[in-house]
């Protein structure tokens, strides 16, 4: 199929894009690496009017440090991140969960802004960003805003952005000391949409006994979720395969997946929860070994 009739405008700078956007309004939609709106511009599930493209607005891209943070510019293609060491040294979650998002060709083109943007309920990034406590800033032709991630995904495919606004930057908190993370997920084949994803973010005291948890899971609801209240008893206590256990039951008693083709809600209740359990004790093992 081929997309319904559009006027294509490429944007020389980001006061361009947002001075279009805010003329045309939910009319006119951002061109970053397309990878998924073309394809529902094909089938005819998106028709906008009007193609702003943004890749020629280099400040746009980039990773660069800011205080305790690391900020990724919204234009940052997934490439980018998975051949920067220094990144996937610092938030190794991502590093982890990087490779299994889409396929090589889809990650040379598809960028940072654009997967958060569409907010697919599969999609790895949003679960990572709200597990890592990410905010997002967010610009419109004559004002900017912040929006902590986990405010940012209202529903499936649906955001907090307004019709004038565009994502330009994520901004990232740097882990704590004797943090461990870990990222699972279960698809069909490699590269395929996630059935269940889990985010663990983790942290442990002196003693080893847990300081800190983040829980998020990606494909399991209309939005990433944020499951880190099921863990709240792991705080102040050393793992143990019981407690474990327990927030993995706590997860699936929490969730309300809507089940699929591929997977009945069931199953993904269950998976969510073996993922719980595994999850948790590698981030914990991390922890321990200071990765």
């Amino acid at each position: 199929m081929k997309p319904a009739p559009f006027k294509y405008i490429a944007a020389t700078s980001l006061e361009h894009a947002l001075v279009l956007k805010a003329e045309h309004g939910d009319d006119a939609k951002f061109l970053a690496g397309g990878q998924s709106l073309i394809p529902t511009m094909n089938f005819r599930l998106a028709r906008p009017a009007i193609l702003i493209d943004v890749n020629g607005i280099e400040d746009l891209a980039g990773i660069r440090a800011s205080g305790g943070t690391t900020r990724v510019g919204a234009l940052t293609r997934y490439r980018a991140l998975q051949r920067d060491a220094t990144f996937t040294q610092l938030f190794p979650v991502i590093g982890e969960a990087l490779p299994h998002i889409a396929h090589p060709q889809i990650r040379n083109r598809g960028t940072i802004g654009g997967n958060l943007s569409h907010a697919d309920p599969a999609s790895e990034l949003p679960a990572i960003a709200v597990a890592l406590g990410g905010r997002f800033r967010v610009q419109a032709a004559k004002q900017e805003r912040w929006i902590e991630a986990s405010d940012f995904f209202v529903g499936a495919l649906t955001t907090d952005l307004r019709p004038d606004e565009m994502l330009v930057e994520i901004e990232l908190p740097l882990p704590e000391p004797h943090a461990g993370s870990c990222f699972m997920e279960i698809a069909r084949r490699r590269g395929d949409f996630a059935i269940v994803g889990v985010v663990v973010m983790m942290t442990l005291g002196e003693r080893n006994e847990c300081t800190g948890v983040r829980l998020a899971f990606c494909g399991v609801g209309e939005t990433p979720v944020d499951a880190s209240s099921a863990a709240d008893g792991l705080i102040g206590h050393a793992l143990t395969e019981e407690a474990t256990r327990d927030v993995a039951t706590s997860v699936q008693t929490m969730i309300d997946p809507a089940g699929s083709i591929h997977a009945t809600a069931d199953y993904q209740r269950h998976i969510a929860g073996v993922l719980t359990e595994r999850a948790l004790q590698t981030a914990n093992q991390r922890a321990r070994d200071g990765h």
